[in-house]
């Protein structure tokens, strides 16, 4: 068994986001998050034979597994980037304003969970790295070697949202002047030991690790310009489908897509003589945020916490 299919990813609101996007058997899709292809395949067969998908992914497991896929369906090309790259990409390939549909599935994968080697988890003990692509950035393992105590601090808060970010900070900078961090398992059991309120059926160091990997793939600041550039590579018409798993993505994407389904007039003091039409709104907002169903949640639990919402393009 290969390394790129060694770990399951069951893909979460499969069905559902596929039928968001209203596949038309002619369109140019884009699939930001590749992981394992799940969206991906299911796109694909709802294409027609002049329907084209292009897939992004920034980890080389994830790229690998596309490129197989790439290899078997001339409609499908990968990308090792970012899909905050996506509207550099789409430049290059003649897509701005022509895509029909863009998909993000943000969040963590399974494999990567799962593969103690990248170090998202502390469930199995592996080297502290973080990285969705090893090969660029810094480790989790570098950065908390050098950063201060008040960063660490502001980032366990601010991206894992964790109430006592000052004292877990304190000690892991306490503890690295003894020895520096390494794994998985000996960051979690100082952050564990810190933290003096435990959550009901939560590792006290989730919080904590959450925020680190968010700040080491800068996945809020990617999700934004991802955003951005997606409203513009869309076709009037074209339908905006995003997957959130966690409180602070969702709010990004639902302030984005209330921004733009209100019109920039939202945004202008409430007495200024401007005419309304001069600040079209350049989304629509397809019905209410959807949730895993019942039989997904007892199929895969890590589904329990998506949240997709869908836009659909005015201009």
């Amino acid at each position: 068994m290969t390394k790129t299919n060694s770990f399951r990813h069951i893909t979460v609101l499969l069905d559902e986001a596929v039928e968001a996007l209203a596949v038309r058997v002619d369109g140019c899709y884009l699939d930001g998050t590749f992981g394992r292809g799940g969206h991906s395949r299911l796109i694909l067969d709802k294409l027609g034979p002049d329907g084209r998908l292009l897939g992004f992914d920034k980890d080389p497991l994830a790229i690998a597994t596309g490129q197989e896929l790439a290899a078997e369906d001339g409609r499908f090309v990968v990308v090792q980037r970012s899909f905050a790259e996506l509207g550099e990409e789409a430049a290059v390939r003649g897509l701005v304003g022509k895509v029909a549909g863009v998909l993000l599935d943000l969040g963590v994968s399974s494999p990567q969970l799962d593969d103690a080697e990248r170090g998202f988890s502390f469930l199995n003990d592996g080297p502290l790295d973080m990285r969705m692509d090893p090969s660029r950035g810094v480790s989790a393992a570098e950065w908390l070697a050098s950063a201060a105590e008040d960063e660490i601090a502001r980032v366990f808060k601010e991206y894992g949202e964790e109430r006592f970010a000052k004292r877990m900070a304190r000690a892991v900078v306490q503890r690295r002047a003894e020895r520096p961090f390494a794994r998985t398992a000996d960051l979690a059991e100082v952050l564990k030991e810190a933290n003096p309120a435990w959550e009901k059926n939560k590792h006290p160091a989730t919080r904590a690790f959450q925020g680190l990997r968010i700040h080491i793939n800068n996945e809020l600041g990617d999700l934004e310009r991802g955003l951005d550039a997606a409203l513009e590579a869309l076709e009037v018409g074209g339908r905006l489908v995003v997957i959130s798993f966690h409180s602070l993505e969702d709010r990004i994407v639902k302030l984005f897509m209330r921004k733009h389904a209100k019109g920039e007039a939202d945004n202008l003091p409430r007495n200024l003589p401007v005419r309304a039409q001069t600040f079209e709104p350049r989304l629509k907002v397809q019905g209410k945020p959807q949730y895993a169903s019942e039989a997904e949640l007892k199929a895969n639990p890590r589904s329990r916490s998506a949240v997709m919402r869908i836009a659909e393009k005015l201009r």
